[in-house]
Parts: structure tokens; C-alpha cells; sequence
């Protein structure tokens, strides 16, 4: 690309902007253009591919093992139609299919889904139906938590702490656990309903109820993502031991007494 200033002369050492720069970026492009065509016509053979993208057959290859590698592409066989005749011998076509994780970058609208079922319940069935949902939702949180903590005791809060953010980590809430004042302190740096919760507090306040429900003890919900703030806080009391007097000792004080 030939780069000219304001008299029209050539310029030198100056850079193309980024979008007109060849490699990563262009090859990103195109790999986006091989993932897209994908999604909306399905799986396509490379020869396919290739021929509607104007590429050569080792670009197609190398764009092609690039986003199976990525994880955005997977390779599947074709499936012969009814009435078709087998093919030949040789190797059997080869198809590109997107995966799970290929079709998430193109986005979903599950959040939408999501919030529309949820007024709907509110609608028909009133506050206290949109609660039992989310206490119905947040069960499993709590079976999965007193499952976890009963199969590895743990002597003290902040042990337990731990085991619980090692569970919501598994749910894919991205959360860690450290002292905090007169207890300790779980940080949840990811929610996965976000966007719902946003709208629908109750299910912030239904996994609050799980939290304390599996630990056994009262606990405070001090931050949330779906209201604004950078990371979920829940903030744990530390529990006082119970220490149990000795014979004597009792029965010393109640003769005081």
C-alpha cells in the first residue's frame, strides 16, 4: 500500500492503519469470514469453503486447522442423503462444523429468552412464584455446597470458605476466598446470569439463601455485578468455638451461683 501526504507525494516510514495491514489481522478476518459462512449455510466441505471464498486450497487447510486447533471448528462426516448412491472407495468427505464454543462467539439470545420467561412467571403467578423459582434454582447450588463440605470437613470458616468458593469456581462463578474483618470474605468474579439477575434480584438473594443454608450460618451479601459493582461479596462471620467447661469447673461456678 502506497501511503501519500497532503502534496501527494509518497510518504516514507509511516505505517498503514491497522485494519489495511496484511497478516494476523487479515488472516483473523478471514478465519471469521470461514467461521461465519459456516454458521449460516452449515457444515461445509473444505473444497466448498474454498471455492465461495476465493481461496486457495492450502489457505483453506491452514485456516481451516487454525480454528479446529482454536476450538471454534470441528470435523464431522458427512452423511450420505437417502437414495444416494455410496461413494467410491477412498476417504470419505470431510465436513466443518461449528462447536459449541464456535457458535457462542456469534452470541445467543438466551439472556432475552431468559428475562421474557421470568416476567412471564411473575405475571401469571405473582411475586411469591418468581421467589420459588429461585429458591427451586438455587437447591442444587446448595446440594452440591453440602455435599462438598460434608465429603472434606473443614475445621474452621475460613477452610469452609474455601471449599465454597471452590464450588461456585465449578459453576463458573470465578470465585476465591480471603479474610476479611471478623470473618471471611467470597469474592464471585463472574456471573453467569448477569444480565437476568440485573432485572430480577431474587435470584441474587435465593443464592445468598443457598450460602447460608450450606454453611449453617448467617451470612451478608455486601456487593453483587448484576447491581453495578466490580465482584459479587458475600462476607462470612467467623464463628466463635464452642468450648464446653470441665465437671469441676461447672460444678465450681454453680456453687458460686
Amino acid at each position: 500500500m502506497k501511503i501519500t501526504g497532503p502534496d501527494g507525494q509518497p510518504q516514507q516510514g509511516l505505517a498503514p492503519d491497522c485494519p489495511d495491514t496484511p497478516g494476523r489481522d487479515a488472516e483473523g478476518r478471514t478465519r471469521d469470514a470461514v467461521a461465519r459462512l459456516v454458521q449460516r449455510s452449515g457444515p461445509q466441505t473444505a473444497a466448498a469453503l474454498a471455492e465461495q471464498l476465493t481461496l486457495s486450497p492450502a489457505a483453506i487447510r491452514r485456516h481451516l486447522e487454525a480454528l479446529v486447533a482454536d476450538g471454534v471448528l470441528t470435523e464431522v462426516a458427512a452423511k450420505r442423503s437417502a437414495g444416494r448412491a455410496p461413494r467410491g472407495r477412498g476417504r470419505p468427505a470431510r465436513l466443518y462444523a461449528l462447536t459449541d464454543e464456535g457458535r457462542s462467539r456469534f452470541g445467543h439470545a438466551y439472556d432475552e429468552l431468559a428475562g421474557a420467561a421470568l416476567r412471564y412467571l411473575r405475571d401469571a403467578g405473582g411475586e411469591q412464584a418468581l421467589v420459588a423459582f429461585a429458591d427451586a434454582r438455587a437447591t442444587s447450588l446448595t446440594e452440591s455446597l453440602r455435599s462438598r463440605l460434608s465429603a472434606r470437613p473443614a475445621a474452621d470458616s475460613r477452610a469452609k470458605a474455601e471449599l465454597v468458593a471452590e464450588v461456585l469456581t465449578e459453576e463458573g462463578y470465578v470465585a476465591s476466598a480471603a479474610p476479611a474483618g471478623q470473618g471471611t470474605q467470597i469474592c464471585q468474579h463472574h456471573c453467569p446470569v448477569v444480565h437476568v439477575a440485573a432485572e430480577f434480584p431474587e435470584l441474587c438473594e435465593a443464592e445468598t439463601r443457598a450460602l447460608a443454608a450450606a454453611l449453617g450460618t448467617n451470612v451478608q451479601r455486601l456487593a453483587t455485578i448484576a447491581h453495578g459493582d466490580g465482584v459479587c461479596t458475600t462476607h462470612i462471620p467467623t464463628v466463635p468455638p464452642v468450648h464446653r467447661a470441665d465437671p469441676q469447673h461447672r460444678a465450681a461456678r454453680e456453687a458460686d451461683e
